[in-house]
């Protein structure tokens, strides 16, 4: 007869994590916590699910996954035990990890997900890679992850990949169907700023942002658009400044300074937390403080956003998660071949603070 379960209980799922993998995870620490000892015979699938409370498929499948990564061996006509030397036998993944070309690894925005990421492989076992998109040689990788990639990348990426290996999105929704995402609500968040903006009583709110060739400017853009009209503004009360970067250039901060003194804007939402800092620039220019004279939203959250003057009112996107996500995704489907990797969407936090005020001119 196997042992009885000790008592083990559950852990907490992480953010886009299937109820097996939470399963295995348990099963995992249990193993490395000493609760079940190598070369110890395991208690029945039956014993684990009435244990943890789920499922017998969902533990079947946390099980085949540790039969999977090494940490657990089946013997026809014995049982399951646990492997000796495990950590050594476990398998690592390599997975690549490419962003585009002009993108700063070392930024807020970057940096977080990739800290999601380093978090995910050090569970799963992963290796990630940095490599140029352009580079695509590296056959061994078991998978791609690309940050928010420009449109005509993320096409060559699927151009040059092998067949059937997993790829994901994480940061935006891509420009095409095929390939799944990992991102922020994009769209609603941007509909959140203007649902913001409008209650505190703005009729001319600004758009600095766009750049068709990012999936989340797209996005914000036309969920700025969307939300605009939906709330029957003109393009006159609701004008655009589209740009490309994730900076203004000279000639782009002087169309800002027109767009604040012609269009007299009370407000602007800004679709990148650089973008915002430029808006706080060209307010100073043209003699509005912030927020009496211009109220500004931003997008991401680095600790600096708290430090402005006035602190910044922006939105906190699941950043870490996003990254956590995706490199599990790719672990997923690494086990399960036959199963899609799914997108999803991830919604943001809006943090008000002093750069939101009223209108007053």
């Amino acid at each position: 007869m196997p042992p009885a379960p000790t008592k083990i209980e559950l852990e907490t799922a992480r953010p886009g994590e299937a109820l097996y993998e939470t399963v295995s995870r348990t099963i995992l620490r249990a193993v490395e916590d000493g609760v079940y000892v190598p070369g110890e015979r395991m208690p029945t699938t039956e014993q684990v699910s009435r244990a943890l409370s789920v499922s017998l498929v969902t533990t079947h499948r946390a099980l085949h996954n540790l039969v999977t990564e090494g940490v657990l061996e089946r013997i026809r006509g014995k049982g399951t035990f646990v492997v000796e030397n495990h950590e050594a036998k476990r398998p690592h993944l390599m997975v690549g990890v490419l962003s585009h070309a002009e993108s700063s690894m070392g930024d807020h925005y970057h940096g977080r997900i990739l800290d999601g990421m380093r978090q995910a492989a050090f569970e799963h076992r992963v290796n990630l890679v940095l490599i140029d998109y352009r580079e695509m040689s590296l056959s061994d990788a078991a998978g791609y992850v690309l940050i928010n990639p420009v449109a005509s990348e993320l096409d060559d990426v699927v151009a040059n990949m092998a067949d059937g290996t997993p790829l994901v999105v994480v940061g935006a929704h891509p420009h095409r169907d095929d390939v799944p995402a990992i991102s922020t609500d994009n769209r609603a968040l941007a509909a959140a700023a203007i649902d913001h903006l409008y209650k505190l009583g703005h009729r001319r709110i600004g758009f600095v942002g766009g750049g068709a060739q990012l999936g989340d400017s797209r996005d914000r853009l036309s969920g700025f658009v969307s939300a605009c009209d939906a709330l029957n503004m003109t393009r006159r009360q609701c004008p655009v400044l589209d740009v490309p970067g994730y900076r203004l250039t000279s000639d782009e901060k002087i169309k800002l300074t027109q767009m604040l003194k012609t269009h007299d804007v009370t407000a602007v939402f800004a679709g990148g937390y650089y973008l915002a800092l430029d808006v706080y620039e060209a307010a100073s220019t043209v003699g509005l403080e912030v927020p009496d004279g211009l109220t500004v939203v931003g997008v991401d959250d680095p600790s600096s956003a708290s430090r402005l003057h006035p602190p910044l009112t922006t939105f906190r996107q699941p950043l870490l998660h996003m990254g956590f996500a995706a490199i599990a995704a790719i672990r997923r489907a690494h086990q399960h071949p036959d199963d899609p990797i799914p997108s999803e969407s991830m919604q943001a936090e809006l943090l008000i603070r002093r750069s939101s005020g009223t209108p007053r001119r």
